[in-house]
């Protein structure tokens, strides 16, 4: 499948290639990604009405950052979908798919790579949202998922971190296979809080 120019943007955005405060400008953009100017034009004023570009301190366009009270509002929104989430996947979710939720935990066990792991905490959570079977949850979901996309560094660089998601991940998924909502929903949203948490470790880190 053919992504859009957008979508070749976000996709940058997530992977790292294009990082929070870079320029971005139309000439060099569609050069490195062998997309004439005007779709990517077209693909920065998409970027800017989402808030994922801004104004920069010259002419043109940045990748937007991720302000602390931004942050803040973010989470918040991220845990009370967080908390739907669960509490559908519970009703909706098949056995089929939370046995693969479990396939997915076994598998994180075995991991080390702080990059992998992020790689892998982001499949294990669309898996769950997609267990819900609710497409509107999910295109709200996924809209975060981008804003998501402009925080630096990961939370998996954390150690302790690293440890303690494993251990809310199979939680979580415990909690989905006795299909006991209150326990599903507590454990997600415990899962965000402390990711929250560890977020703002690495903030005050990269302040200093």
């Amino acid at each position: 499948m053919t992504l859009s120019p957008f979508e070749v943007l976000i996709a940058a955005i997530e992977r790292g290639e294009l990082q929070p405060g870079e320029r971005l400008q139309e000439i060099r953009l569609a050069e490195q990604f062998g997309i004439s100017r005007t779709p990517i034009r077209e693909a920065l004023h998409r970027l800017e009405t989402l808030g994922l570009a801004e104004p920069g301190p010259k002419r043109g366009l940045i990748v937007a950052s991720l302000s602390y009270e931004r942050l803040r509002q973010l989470f918040a929104v991220r845990e009370g979908l967080e908390r739907l989430a669960m509490q559908l996947a519970v009703a909706a979710a098949s056995d089929e798919e939370i046995a693969l939720l479990q396939d997915m935990v076994n598998t994180e066990k075995t991991l080390t790579d702080s990059k992998a792991l992020h790689d892998h905490n982001r499949m294990f959570h669309r898996q769950i949202y997609r267990s819900t079977h609710n497409p509107y949850l999910n295109e709200m979901l996924d809209n975060l998922r981008i804003h998501l996309s402009l925080l630096r560094g990961t939370t998996y660089a954390l150690s302790d971190r690293t440890e303690e998601a494993k251990l809310e991940h199979q939680a979580i998924v415990d909690a989905l296979s006795r299909r006991d909502s209150e326990a599903a929903q507590e454990a997600g949203c415990l899962h965000i809080r402390n990711g929250y948490r560890a977020r703002l470790a690495i903030v005050s880190q990269l302040e200093r």
